[in-house]
Parts: structure tokens; C-alpha cells; sequence
């Protein structure tokens, strides 16, 4: 059973910072989506087992995925925030990659228990 716990998110003004955090059980590849009210989940960004990253187009320059040391942590560098940012994010972990733009979010095995950020105006 693989356990995924997220924290930091929260409430901040248009134009904050937030930094998310999830500690995995295991070392897999590794990701961030997100649903906002009433939308479809969506990924924002990928962590593969050497280090690359992806982003979602709507964040690149202002998200930044990374992994701790020991790689069991990820991390999510969220930068000025926008209104359309709000939403649950989750994180995610599989034993195969997970392509932000093209995996299904129902095929992605292990999530956790999401983390809400919401950005006012």
C-alpha cells in the first residue's frame, strides 16, 4: 500500500507563493494535479526518477516541481498565484511515468489526500 500525505496548502492573495509538500511511502515517479470547482482534474506537473520535469502549460514559469534527497519527498513551488489556480492539489505517484498533459487521471494508482489552495483577487 503506498501512503501519500500532501500539506501547505492554503489561502493566499493573487500575486502569493505557496509551497506544497508530500511524503511518499516508496519512491515512484510522481506528480501534481489538480481540480478546481466543477472542471476536470488536470496535471501540473511531473517528477520521473532522474530528476526531468514537465509542466502544464498555464504554470510553467511559475511552478517549480522538485524532489527532496532522499526522493521519497516532493515538492511543488507554486509563485505567483492567479484566481484560476484555486483548486485541490493532489499528489500522485505511479510506477511508470506519468505525462502531465497526456495520462489519464484515472489510470494514475496512488493519490493523496489532496490539499486545498485558494488565490483571491
Amino acid at each position: 500500500q503506498v501512503h501519500l500525505v500532501e500539506s501547505g496548502g492554503g489561502s493566499v492573495q493573487s500575486g502569493g507563493s505557496l509551497r506544497l509538500s508530500c511524503v511518499a511511502s516508496a519512491y515512484y515517479y510522481m506528480g501534481w494535479f489538480r481540480q478546481a470547482p466543477g472542471k476536470e482534474r488536470e496535471g501540473v506537473a511531473t517528477s520521473d526518477k532522474d530528476g526531468s520535469t514537465s509542466y502544464t502549460d498555464s504554470v510553467k514559469g511559475r511552478f517549480t516541481i522538485s524532489r527532496a534527497n532522499a526522493k521519497d519527498t516532493l515538492y511543488l513551488q507554486i509563485n505567483s498565484l492567479k484566481p484560476e489556480d484555486t483548486a485541490m492539489y493532489y499528489c500522485v505517484a505511479d510506477i511508470i511515468p506519468i505525462e502531465v498533459a497526456t495520462t489519464i487521471p484515472d489510470v494514475i494508482p496512488y493519490w493523496g489526500q489532496g490539499t486545498q489552495v485558494t488565490v483571491s483577487s
